[in-house]
């Protein structure tokens, strides 16, 4: 079914690690519907797929092209692999019978990752079989070889190839590469990743405006600089309060009780976080002199636990967002017979004494390796200084960040861009999204939802899992928007357990927010409209 904003509202009140795309998302499930009909492929080839193997073009160090059977639901297609100067490897993948599109994704983390990775494989397949000409990179430097941001170590120009530069020329290189088989120009080119594959489109849009026509950015990691002190904030208020996986739980059953209901309905999930008035130090009970048991926070722990929901200060202000109410949610899954534990931990709080979170290794590895110049692989985040030493991170934010809020370049070339994110996103901060959107608002004025949107997804933890509906295709919506002018009114989400959908619920774009009609399940769609806070 297809939501839509003039559904009737009635009288009741009315989650390593950074991930290249949503794993759970429902890519192309509402293709059967799309007004672009984009799985029409009936374009074939216009060249032998051995003679891309003599492809040239500018940066071109290497380049392999081989015709790969069928198999399954996976066509026959051209596999052409290769390395752009010095080290990007990349994979072009051009379907027997093409859709006249280009569909590429983007890189967790600190990149690096195979191009063999099953993950990418998997989504290169599924792209494959509707017809599009598929594009991947590894941004210059392969991490089982050279982990983390240490790539640096080897060759200084990775730094600015992992940025922004890698993804750019595997696009334009790419589109050339399709352009040449079938004999003709990519129609249209559409971006889609998450986490730090979402800022990697972001800079596309913001810097290449001709590289893609849609660009799918979930959960970006818009300011990774900003992200970087968030963490060092996090690892020096969380190092050694003691904050455990029993402590945590009960810490999010305490939000979820405070919060839930503040939105009116009480369903398991909250609807935006920045409306709940929750204060660790007065919701959850104090551990009583010399007690120290799950069922309390210490003073420190509280304190602890304020300090990441406020993010790092600066001479009192607030330097970057801190993570929402509600990213501390309990959620099942994991392995057969896991005992459900708190997102926080492993990615804000170690999991063992001594340990580093997620978040913090990441961060440290940014800072010691890509801040620092030259590098400095013992740098100790102990010592740096909140009220000093910020500014060191502000060259390395112009050539990685993705912050730039004028978008009139990809506008006026008819562009437009998807934005999604987590309300419980463990690992990067929600507002990171929400104020770069509103940037682009104060920017751009009433015409910004005519060219960019964003969904906020209430219990979603990063780029999917979490308590909330996570699965969405938001792939037929950016390509119905960029062709047939359909801007998406809202996005159909799904929570499926065991392979069977226990709830649905619209996406709205933000602003606004799903309210329930009052009538009906508070698990189906149908019975919620997208409405003003």
């Amino acid at each position: 079914m297809t939501l839509r904003l003039t559904l009737a509202c009635g009288t009741a009140a009315l989650t390593l690690l950074c991930l290249s795309a949503p794993v759970h998302a429902q890519l192309f499930s509402e293709a059967p519907s799309s007004l672009s009909q984009y799985t029409r492929a009936d374009l074939a080839p216009g060249v032998g797929c051995d003679t891309l193997g003599a492809f040239k073009a500018a940066d071109l160090a290497s380049v392999h092209a081989e015709a790969v059977a069928g198999s399954g639901a996976t066509p026959a297609f051209c596999r052409v692999t290769g390395t752009l100067s010095p080290e990007i490897a990349f994979e072009v993948a051009l379907p027997e019978r093409w859709n006249g599109r280009f569909y590429m994704i983007g890189n967790g983390g600190h990149a690096g990752e195979s191009i063999e990775d099953p993950g990418r494989v998997a989504q290169r397949n599924a792209a494959l079989a509707l017809g599009f000409a598929f594009a991947q990179t590894n941004t210059g430097h392969d991490t089982r070889k050279e982990p983390g941001a240490s790539f640096v170590l080897s060759d200084p120009q990775k730094a600015i190839d992992y940025a922004w530069r890698a993804v750019h020329l595997t696009a334009t290189t790419g589109k050339a590469i399709a352009a040449k088989y079938y004999a003709r120009p990519v129609s249209k080119a559409y971006w889609n990743s998450c986490s730090n594959g979402g800022r990697q489109g972001l800079i596309e849009a913001q810097r290449f405006p001709a590289d893609f026509d849609g660009v799918i950015a979930n959960a970006p990691w818009v300011d990774q600089t900003g992200f970087t002190l968030g963490a060092l904030w996090n690892q020096r208020a969380v190092a050694d309060v003691g904050l455990t996986a029993p402590k945590l739980s009960m810490l999010a059953s305490k939000v979820m009780g405070k919060c839930d209901a503040v939105d009116g309905l009480e369903d398991g999930l909250i609807d935006d976080p920045r409306r709940c008035d929750f204060d660790a130090r007065r919701d959850v009970p104090s551990c009583a002199a010399g007690a120290d048991d799950a069922s309390c926070l210490t003073a420190a722990q509280a304190e602890a636990v304020m300090k990441v929901y406020g993010g790092p200060q600066r001479g009192g202000k607030r330097l970057f967002p801190g993570f929402m109410l509600g990213s501390e949610v309990v959620a099942a899954g994991g392995p057969p017979g896991a005992t459900p534990a708190s997102a926080w931990l492993n990615m804000i709080v170690p999991a063992q004494p001594g340990a580093k979170p997620a978040d913090f290794s990441l961060a440290e590895g940014t800072m010691r390796f890509l801040v620092h110049k030259p590098p400095r692989p013992d740098w100790d985040y102990r010592t740096f200084d909140f009220e000093r030493d910020p500014p060191m991170l502000d060259a390395w934010g112009k050539l990685a960040n993705a912050k730039q809020a004028d978008l009139r370049r990809f506008q006026r070339r008819g562009g437009k861009v998807l934005m999604t994110y987590g309300w419980s996103d463990q690992i990067l901060q929600p507002l990171m999204g929400v104020d770069y959107y509103e940037q682009v608002q104060a920017k751009h004025g009433a015409r910004t939802g005519d060219f960019i949107r964003l969904f906020m997804v209430p219990g979603m933890t990063h780029c999917a899992g979490g308590v909330g509906p996570d699965q969405f295709d938001s792939v037929t919506a950016i390509i119905d928007w960029v062709e047939k002018g359909k801007a998406p009114e809202s996005l159909l989400a799904k929570k499926i357990v065991a392979g069977q959908t226990v709830r649905t619920r619209p996406l709205c774009p933000y602003p606004q927010v799903a309210r329930y009609s009052g009538q009906g399940s508070i698990d189906d769609a149908a019975n919620f409209c997208c409405t003003a806070p």
